[in-house]
């Protein structure tokens, strides 16, 4: 059977194999999406882009039609510590970005990229099950739809396909992975009064636990918890657990009243909030993106943030390459440097304000009073975006000891 040929696939259509296909489309290659998923329902994933996230997904043409169909803009930040407003930040108006925390419903957004693909042009093929990539200087794609077993080759195969990617396996590379630190757990709740303007961040530090409220407007909320590794807290899963996760909410201060009414409308799950990465995400036509490159621990919220900044780097630096094996390379090492800098600061954040036990309570009696008088101490990647300062100088700082 002769090959399909494209100048770029992807394996994968959520928002970052989508909106690379887009961008891509409209300079005029030749792109092919395979999402082996037909019908997208709700599950506990990135639902999140903070400002500078949102600052990528605008130079991509993306946060527009975000804003406009389905986003749900939060304008400050507030922040508990041990049961007391230690922060409400106003982040519109305290980042040079001058841009809000976005949120939307997962599902609605991949319906979203995947509509503005096939718009620019982008082949766009829903149930293609892709089963094997073989690297090389024309890496080549097979892929069985209704039945057949089909093949495609491409200039670059790129692995959108998510924390447990298939295609770095195929391509050959080496995930490393951090000591497992938390357990995430969220859930989809309709009818819930929180304040949706705001996001609201609860943490008990000795406990190394914390909550998460995202507002998506209407009542609808995407709420989180999380705990530190060594909690005796079992995992939490399913319809049996709700009243657990709400226990453990209150517990962390959530008002008790936003409760009253509300109502899940997606599954309640727990996952592994370790961070996974790949070591330089290109090598022998293949390159990987979004979390395939780089899963980071979703208790800061950088992932979306993260998968669009791989596609705006990896689009303009094939759009500025004739060699794309070349431009493969200039991406990863780019790619490398953002998201080290969001892992440092985001691990400094955990040892901060998540990390249990008498050396952690002994940081924190020496770093928080100081920045509760001065929150400028705190590093502003999360908000701001992996070219703010995070060298050792900025983590003296944070910790108080400058």
């Amino acid at each position: 059977m002769t090959a399909a040929r494209y100048d770029l696939i992807t394996v994968g259509g959520g928002l970052g194999g989508a909106a690379l296909a887009s961008v891509m489309s409209r300079a005029g290659a030749r792109v092919l999406v395979l999402e082996r998923g037909r019908e997208f329902k709700d599950r506990v994933r990135g639902e999140v882009l903070v400002p500078w996230g949102c600052a990528e997904a605008a130079k991509l043409g993306l946060l527009d039609p975000l804003r406009e169909r389905l986003g749900h803009e939060l304008r400050y930040w507030a922040v508990d510590l041990g049961g007391i407003r230690a922060l409400t930040r106003d982040v519109v108006a305290t980042t040079d970005l001058r841009l809000p925390v976005i949120t939307f419903f997962h599902p609605d957004m991949q319906r979203l990229v995947l509509a503005q693909a096939t718009e620019a042009g982008a082949n766009v093929l829903l149930g293609a099950n892709v089963v094997d990539v073989a690297p090389g200087e024309t890496p080549k794609v097979t892929f069985k739809r209704s039945g057949e077993t089909q093949h495609a080759t491409a200039r670059l195969v790129v692995g959108a396909d998510g924390r447990g990617s298939s295609t770095r396996r195929w391509g050959g590379f080496r995930v490393q992975e951090d000591t497992h630190r938390r357990s995430f757990t969220g859930v989809l709740l309709d009818d819930m009064p929180a304040p949706d303007d705001t996001l609201h961040s609860r943490f008990a530090p000795s406990e190394g636990r914390m909550s998460w409220l995202f507002p998506q407007g209407r009542g609808r909320v995407r709420a989180y918890v999380g705990f530190d590794s060594r909690s005796s807290d079992p995992p939490l899963s399913g319809k049996r657990d709700l009243a657990r996760f709400i226990d453990t909410s209150i517990a962390l201060g959530v008002p008790k009243d936003f409760f009253d009414g509300c109502r899940p409308s997606g599954p309640l799950a727990t996952f592994d909030a370790t961070d996974n990465w790949v070591d330089h995400p290109y090598r022998d036509g293949i390159a990987l993106i979004g979390d395939a490159a780089a899963t980071s621990d979703p208790t800061w919220g950088q992932g979306m943030s993260l998968t669009l900044r791989d596609v705006r780097v990896l689009s303009e630096t094939l759009l500025d390459h004739d060699r794309w094996d070349e431009a493969g390379h200039v991406f990863a090492d780019e790619h490398d440097c953002g998201y080290a800098a969001c892992h440092r600061c985001d691990g400094w954040y955990t040892d901060l304000l998540l990390d249990p036990g008498p050396e952690a309570d002994a940081r924190r009696a020496v770093a928080l009073p100081r920045i509760l008088e001065d929150p400028s101490r705190l590093p502003d990647i999360p908000f701001s975006g992996p070219e703010q300062v995070a060298d050792e100088a900025a983590r003296q700082r944070l910790f108080g000891l400058d």
